[in-house]
């Protein structure tokens, strides 16, 4: 069976209590629990940024937090990428992407995008059309590299 995926794009200002709640809650579940990094996930860019969700069944399955240029990179950037536990191995990550490159170039009108990505994922962003453009770096000791999506 295939699973609809309703895709909900807000400034963190528009987000209600509940949304954001979700959100830290499947942020912290994957990225500080799940990875083992005990760090302050909240880090000062939600509130400039945009926070697209991905819905199945009434559920955050997917998420990434889209930020505008100059607030992490120079380029607008594309952050925070995740799916929840439960929705693994559904196939989620090429169309949260897709779905994320497409509104970060509606919002912004940019030609490139940055993103920090964590190294072992480079093959799945180089088929969505990134390129390494940095040199491995440790962020919370997890390898990284940053790449680039530049608009054809």
């Amino acid at each position: 069976m295939l699973n609809v995926i309703s895709w909900s794009l807000k400034k963190f200002t528009d987000l209600s209590a509940i949304e954001l709640y979700e959100i830290l809650k499947v942020r912290n579940e994957v990225f500080v629990v799940e990875q083992n990094c005990p760090y302050l996930d909240p880090d000062g860019k939600d509130v400039d940024s945009y926070h697209l969700c991905g819905y199945i069944d009434g559920r955050l399955a997917a998420y990434v937090r889209i930020l505008p240029p100059g607030l992490a990179f120079e380029e607008a950037s594309i952050g925070r990428v995740l799916t929840q536990a439960d929705f693994r191995n559904k196939r989620l990550g090429k169309p949260l992407m897709t779905e994320a490159i497409a509104r970060t170039h509606a919002l912004y009108g940019t030609n490139s995008i940055r993103i920090g990505a964590q190294q072992y994922l480079q093959k799945f962003y180089t088929e969505l059309g990134f390129i390494q453009a940095s040199d491995t770096y440790f962020e919370d000791d997890i390898p990284h590299i940053e790449m680039v999506l530049t608009k054809n």
